[in-house]
C-alpha cells in the first residue's frame, strides 16, 4: 500500500489511470474515505489520471490525536503529490475535501491547475463544529452517526439504496474518533472566506439541490460571489454527490476540466461504468460469455445497451436493485420475452437478488394484469430455471 509521510502521519493514496492523462486529485468529505468516489471513477479514468487520497484521520491514513488545520491537511496533499511524482493537478473535493482544495489553491497555487468544489463551503457554523468535536471526543463517531447520515444522503436515495447507505454508515462507525474530531477542528477553525479573492485558477462550484449541509443558499452562493470567474452547476443530489449522482458529477467535471475530450473517450467511460453494473446484477460468468459472443455485426448494439440500460438506468438512485430486478421479470413475462425472463430469474435467484417467494408474488400479479396464459408460461419457465439451478448444486 502506498503511503506518504507528512507532519508525522502516514497518508494513504492510490493512483489510477494512464500516465499520459492530466492528473485529477479526488478528496473525500469528513466521515468518509476515498471509496466515496468509487461509483464515479469508471467515468473519469478515460480522461484523467486519478490520485485518490484518504484524508488524515480517515480510511487507511493515520489518525493522530489533536486538532488538525486546513494548512496541515493541504500539506498532506502536497506530500502525496510529491510521492506520486505529480507536479501539478486539478482537484475535485467534496465538503472538507473542497475546503482543503481552496487552501491548496491559496497556499500552493503553483501546484493546482483547477478546482472542482463539490457540496462545500468557506463559512461553517463554528459553534456547531465546536460542539461536534467535543461530542466525538467523548463518545466516538457512534455519537453523531445517525445525524451525519441524515445530512449525507437524501431520504429518497437512502430508502432506494439501503446497501449503499449501510456501507457509508458502517465506515463512519469504524472511523477513529480522534480522526473525525481532528478534521472537525480544521472545519471549525478554517479561515477561507476573506481570502477567496486570491484564488487564480479556474473554479467550478457544484451544489446539490437536496444538500442540507452546504446548500447554495448561504454556502455555494458565497463561493460564487467571492471566487473570481467561478462557474456554478447544481445537481439533483444531497451532500455526498459522488455517491448519489456519480455520472452527473463525473460528466460535470469532465466538461469543466477536459472540454476537448472526444466523444469516443466519453462513450468508453460510460461503457465501463455500465459494465460494472451489468457484472453486479448478472454475474461475471454470464457477462464474459456475452462479451465473447460479440461480432462485428452486433458489437455496437452490445455497447449501446451497456452504456444506456446498464449505466444510465441501473445506476439511477430512485429504485434499489431488487425492485429493478422484479420489474424486469414482470415486464419480460408480460411481453413474452422468455430468454430475457429466464436470464433474470437465474441471476436474481443465484445472486441473492430476490427470493422464490418474491418471484412467486410477481408472477401472481402478472397473471392478473397481463393475463393468465402469460402467468402460466412464466411459472413454467421459472420452475425450469429453478430445476437447473438445483441440478447444478
Amino acid at each position: 500500500m502506498p503511503f506518504a509521510t507528512s507532519s508525522g502521519a502516514r497518508i494513504y493514496w492510490k493512483l489510477e489511470g494512464a500516465e499520459d492523462k492530466s492528473a485529477l486529485i479526488l478528496l473525500n468529505s469528513i466521515g468518509t474515505d476515498m471509496s466515496l468516489w468509487d461509483a464515479a471513477v469508471p467515468a473519469l479514468t478515460g480522461s484523467f489520471r486519478l490520485l485518490r487520497i484518504d484524508t488524515r484521520g480517515h480510511g487507511a491514513s493515520d489518525a493522530p490525536d489533536g486538532d488538525y488545520t486546513l494548512p496541515m491537511l493541504a500539506g498532506d496533499v502536497v506530500a502525496v503529490m510529491d510521492a506520486a511524482g505529480i507536479e501539478r493537478a486539478a482537484i475535485a473535493g467534496v465538503s472538507l475535501g473542497g475546503m482543503i482544495g481552496m487552501e491548496l489553491a491559496l497556499s500552493h497555487p503553483e501546484r493546482i491547475s483547477a478546482l472542482g468544489l463539490i457540496c462545500t463551503s468557506a463559512t461553517m457554523d463554528k459553534g456547531i463544529w465546536r460542539d461536534r468535536v467535543v461530542q466525538v471526543r467523548a463518545g466516538g463517531t457512534a455519537s453523531i452517526a445517525d445525524a451525519a447520515m441524515q445530512r449525507f444522503l437524501s431520504p429518497t436515495f437512502a430508502a432506494g439504496q439501503p446497501a449503499v447507505a449501510a456501507s457509508i454508515k458502517r465506515n463512519l462507525l469504524a472511523m477513529a474518533g480522534p480522526g473525525y474530531a481532528g478534521a472537525g477542528a480544521a472545519i471549525r477553525d478554517m479561515d477561507l472566506i476573506g481570502r477567496l479573492g486570491g484564488i487564480s485558477c479556474p473554479v467550478l462550484i457544484v451544489t446539490g439541490e437536496r444538500d442540507v449541509s452546504t446548500p447554495f443558499a448561504g454556502h455555494g452562493e458565497n463561493l460564487v460571489a467571492a471566487i473570481p470567474g467561478a462557474r456554478h452547476e447544481q445537481l439533483d443530489c444531497a451532500h455526498l454527490a459522488p455517491v448519489e449522482a456519480p455520472a452527473a458529477v463525473a460528466g460535470t467535471l469532465r466538461a469543466f476540466l477536459a472540454p476537448g475530450t472526444d466523444t469516443a473517450d466519453a462513450a468508453e467511460a460510460l461503457f465501463e461504468a455500465g459494465l460494472k453494473n451489468r457484472r453486479r446484477v448478472l454475474g461475471d460468468a454470464w457477462v464474459d460469455r456475452s462479451l465473447a459472443g460479440r461480432t462485428p455485426f452486433n458489437a455496437e448494439f452490445q455497447a449501446m445497451i451497456t452504456r444506456i440500460a446498464w449505466q444510465e438506468i441501473w445506476s439511477r438512485p430512485g429504485l434499489d436493485d431488487r425492485t429493478r430486478r422484479l420489474l424486469v421479470l414482470a415486464i419480460t413475462a408480460s411481453l413474452g420475452r422468455w430468454e430475457e425472463f429466464r436470464l433474470h430469474v437465474r441471476a436474481g435467484l443465484t445472486r441473492g437478488g430476490f427470493t422464490r417467494d418474491d418471484l412467486k408474488e410477481v408472477l401472481m400479479q402478472t397473471a392478473i394484469y397481463a393475463g393468465v396464459p402469460a402467468g402460466n408460461t412464466a411459472f413454467a419457465e421459472a420452475a425450469a430455471v429453478m430445476k437447473e439451478i438445483e441440478a447444478a448444486g
